[in-house]
């Protein structure tokens, strides 16, 4: 299959990482092969794998300015069946280095054509932000996962966000889809969160997963100990949304 998925949204804390770890390893749960390729200079992916990203011999920096094969790159992680391509602060000077190149809207998707169909998925993280490194995932990726957070302002940005994904649509990668979004940190507590989720629904008309994720104290610390929280509680709320989200994204991919 190996079907590539830029998991994307320019605003920060709306739980992108969260989301490109533990769907990530609930899909490696469910027999899945994944591929997460770190594409944001904070490395948290990386390191809520279990990588020790600011000792990393090889990154995904090196395999896009041409200093190694994408091969060469690919660490095992905490997780079961989910590989890595890490990053650390080294991938934010990438940028000033490609725009020199040719056709560096290309980079990260020529680089994993040799490696993709070695996996069932490839998830992108991407920055958050709407440079460079963002659009070379989405250029390199089949369809995006649109993180939003249950909270006021979420749906702020999300119209510069789709211009993003519109031009790249047009002028470089004209199949790219939205896979979904998916809805995070929920309160079912508060008439905010509630809102929030009907405002989204409303916007993304028939794009919003149903698999919703709520605000979890075991999701927030996971990380910390370097696996996935399918690992660290599985019986957790965290653990058993994401698990859901991972069943719901292979039956959507069963129906196309």
């Amino acid at each position: 299959m190996g079907k590539t998925i830029a998991i994307f949204n320019q605003k920060g804390g709306v739980g992108k990482t969260t989301t490109s770890i533990n769907l990530s390893a609930g899909l490696g749960k469910l027999g899945k092969k994944v591929l997460l390729v770190d594409l944001d200079p904070q490395g948290n992916s990386s390191s809520g794998l279990g990588i020790d990203k600011d000792n990393v011999d090889v990154q995904i920096y090196d395999c896009l300015t041409g200093k190694v094969s994408i091969a060469e790159a690919v660490k095992a992680t905490s997780a079961e069946n989910v590989s890595i391509i890490p990053s650390n602060s080294e991938l934010a000077g990438v940028e000033i280095e490609l725009a020199r190149v040719d056709d560096w809207e290309n980079t990260l998707k020529n680089v994993l054509v040799s490696i993709k169909e070695e996996f069932d998925f490839c998830f992108i993280d991407c920055p958050p932000s709407l440079g460079i490194l963002s659009v070379i995932g989405l250029i390199a990726a089949d369809s995006v996962i649109i993180p939003i957070q249950c909270e006021y302002y979420a749906l702020e940005g999300v119209s510069q966000l789709f211009k993003t994904i519109e031009l790249v649509r047009k002028n470089q990668n004209p199949n790219l889809e939205l896979e979904g979004v998916v809805l995070n940190m929920f309160d079912g507590r508060t008439n905010l969160s509630i809102q929030v989720v009907e405002e989204v629904k409303k916007f993304f008309k028939g794009k919003v997963f149903t698999s919703i994720i709520p605000r979890n104290v075991r999701l927030a610390e996971s990380p910390s100990y370097g696996i996935s929280v399918h690992d660290y509680d599985a019986k957790s709320k965290g653990a058993e949304s994401y698990l859901e989200l991972a069943n719901e994204f292979l039956d959507m991919q069963d129906e196309r």
